[in-house]
């Protein structure tokens, strides 16, 4: 007897037993397929029982490795024992962003209209290196590129390319800026800037960066004029809206307006707070943001996006021209003089998901006022967090927050016990959280993500937090 479609044993070699996610006949296989990926889905997240698995590294890895047993057998369990045992592994030892008391970093809990997207990508998994192997997705990722790049720029072709995420588009403005002023550019950035700008300049053979002082947490005007006026030769100055510890905003205008006076290139690593252009409530916070010649975004922080969802965006299209690319079994002279679209200078890498296809329906379901809503309702939450934190005696606010992330700690708590405190809510598996230091002390980091957070879920952190400081 022959196994419907998608119920494969793993036992057999007919097509049956190893059905495919795309063709004529793949949705049929994949129906029954997400019914029990969605019923392990359930059921690993109710063991879990909260944001993180309690017991920690090693109880998960004993956990993980008691579950799967041989991974490779030599006869297989069949699709459906599979999933129902990887998923529910898979749930059951998850961090989940979803949860209210997940909120240590800039992992955003995915829209389920982006996550429904992916799973047509990866059904038809294009591969966005060729136009033959991707004809709808590269021209939809095109318009994405060009709708996104215009919200930050009023130029007549502003244009973006997809990336992993923040880390592989700083390392792109870095290359595109060392192709136009040669290998001896001089690269500044605040010590608030994210790790991967240093280490951008290290991967392409740049001189060791600059590193500004920014004792107050962002990059002042008055340091970036000194550091200028000492420095000769071409620089490029990255600024950053949106710091991974506490994200604070650089003051963008006055240090367009400098480099603008030091003929110097600016970058922005807007990757955390970019997406605050669209709200007009906060969109001021970025004022100067559209001097850069390029920006970094991140649409899975602030965009609610399944991994991977990063841009480069540039005012002009001819800005990318150093990514051009020739190799002739994918975009061959001919075939891109015959008209056939040439995808390999729109990435260093080759093969690509269509990462841009999840943006486009989150972008068409929400819509302007969508968004907006999303990114003014989880700014609010942050907001009353801080505002609880600071009318409590048990704690210390740090400072207002400027996006969505709150910095804290206990009153009358030293370094150590804060960090033994964090660590403990990790391995109980209560609480997630992140830790930052700040004016040379450590705190605890609340990065709220999830616009479904309630009150009730802030008073709750902070009950249990209280809780486990005054034992």
């Amino acid at each position: 007897m022959t196994a419907p479609p998608g119920r494969g044993t793993g036992t057999g070699t007919g097509r049956d037993q190893a059905p495919l996610a795309g063709g004529a006949h793949g949705a049929d296989a994949l129906r029954p397929l997400l019914d029990t990926v969605l019923d392990a889905l359930a059921t690993g997240t109710r063991a879990r029982g909260g944001p993180l698995p309690a017991g920690g590294p090693h109880t998960v890895t004993a956990r993980v490795e008691t579950a799967l047993g041989d991974l490779l057998p030599d006869h297989g369990h069949g699709d459906h024992e599979a999933l129902r045992t990887l998923v529910h592994t898979l749930a059951e030892g998850a961090a989940d962003p979803a949860d209210p008391l997940c909120a240590a970093h800039l992992h955003c809990p995915p829209l389920a209209v982006a996550a429904a997207a992916d799973l047509a990508a990866s059904a038809l998994n294009p591969s966005l290196d060729s136009w033959d192997q991707a004809p709808a997705a590269s021209a939809i990722e095109a318009l994405l590129t060009r709708t996104l790049a215009a919200e930050f720029y009023a130029t007549p072709h502003p244009d973006a390319v997809l990336t992993t995420g923040g880390t592989e588009a700083n390392q792109l403005a870095l290359l595109l800026a060392r192709e136009r002023h040669g290998p001896h550019l001089t690269v500044l950035h605040g010590a608030n800037a994210h790790h991967s700008i240093p280490r951008a300049a290290w991967l392409l053979g740049l001189p060791p960066t600059r590193t500004l002082p920014t004792p107050h947490g962002t990059l002042t005007p008055a340091t970036l004029a000194a550091a200028l006026a000492d420095t000769t030769g071409p620089v490029l100055v990255t600024a950053t809206a949106g710091t991974t510890d506490a994200g604070l905003i650089d003051p963008l205008d006055a240090l367009a307006d400098l480099c603008d006076h030091h003929h110097a290139d600016l970058h922005i690593d807007a990757a955390y707070g970019g997406l605050l252009a669209l709200s007009p409530r906060h969109r001021h916070k970025l004022a100067g943001l559209n001097r850069a010649r390029s920006i970094t975004l991140d649409l899975h922080k602030l965009g609610w996006q399944p991994v991977a969802a990063g841009l480069l965006t540039v005012p002009d299209t001819a800005l990318l021209a150093p990514l051009a690319h020739q190799a002739d079994y994918l975009n061959a002279e001919d075939d891109t003089r015959a008209g056939l679209p040439d995808l390999l200078g729109r990435s260093l890498r080759t093969t690509r998901r269509a990462d841009a296809f999840k943006i486009a329906a989150t972008l068409r379901s929400l819509g302007r006022n969508g968004l907006t809503h999303l990114i003014d309702r989880t700014c609010a939450l942050a907001e009353r967090l801080a505002r609880i934190l600071e009318a409590h005696p048990a704690f210390e606010l740090h400072a207002p927050p400027t996006i969505s992330t709150v910095l804290f700690r206990p009153t009358h708590t030293d370094d150590a016990t804060l960090a033994t405190l964090r660590r403990t809510l990790l391995l109980d598996g209560t609480a997630v959280l992140g830790r930052a230091t700040a004016d040379g002390r450590l705190w605890l980091k609340a990065t709220l993500l999830n616009p479904h957070t309630t009150a009730g879920d802030l008073d709750t952190l902070v009950n249990l937090l209280e809780g486990r400081t005054h034992r």
